[in-house]
């Protein structure tokens, strides 16, 4: 049996992770559904945070993703669909995605939540027609202190991200590289 060179398992891994990314959000128009979703992970976010319901009402806009899938062979990829709330009403819906090079097996899927700490920084996102986080802004990832209070010199950021799995928050992830798009009406 020859092994193939990595360039070729390179693509075959790009091809196999979009083809399971676009099935898996065949149904991107269904917004019902997406609304339904993003509930849901709100409420997980204040049920599994010690303080982020305050965190959320000083926040002036909320950017929800409920399911990123991310998963790669050498190769990685993540996608997720989502929306921004404002006042507690979705204003658009956006897609993330991400791809990455290096050694990695494996899949997950994970809520992340991004909080606007301030009016400048919303109006620069909603403002762009495409957004890569570490580019176009810095956005801090939310570490609990031990007593697994938000440690409240982190929501003094723009812009703040929580990141959670089905057992709770994430720890040591970075969101470098990802693209927001705004899913827009056809």
């Amino acid at each position: 049996m020859r092994v193939l060179p990595l360039a070729r398992m390179a693509w075959a891994a790009i091809l196999w992770w979009s083809v399971c990314l676009l099935a898996a959000h065949a149904d991107g128009d269904d917004t019902t559904a997406l609304d339904v979703e993003v509930r849901d992970a709100v409420a997980r976010f204040y049920e599994t945070v010690d303080g982020a319901r305050d965190a959320a009402r000083e926040a002036v806009g909320m950017l929800v993703f409920p399911s990123v899938v991310k998963g790669g062979i050498v190769v990685g990829a993540e996608y997720g669909e989502g929306a921004l709330l404002v006042g507690g009403r979705t204003l658009d819906y956006y897609r993330t995605t991400a791809a990455s090079v290096g050694l990695q097996l494996g899949a997950q899927v994970r809520t992340q939540i991004l909080l606007f700490m301030t009016t400048a920084a919303l109006e620069r996102f909603r403002a762009s027609r495409g957004w890569e986080i570490g580019v176009d802004a810095s956005v801090t990832v939310v570490t609990l202190d031990a007593g697994a209070q938000i440690d409240t010199k982190e929501l003094n950021q723009p812009i703040v991200a929580f990141i959670f799995d089905g057992k709770g928050l994430m720890y040591n992830l970075a969101l470098e590289g990802s693209k927001i798009t705004r899913i827009h009406d056809d």
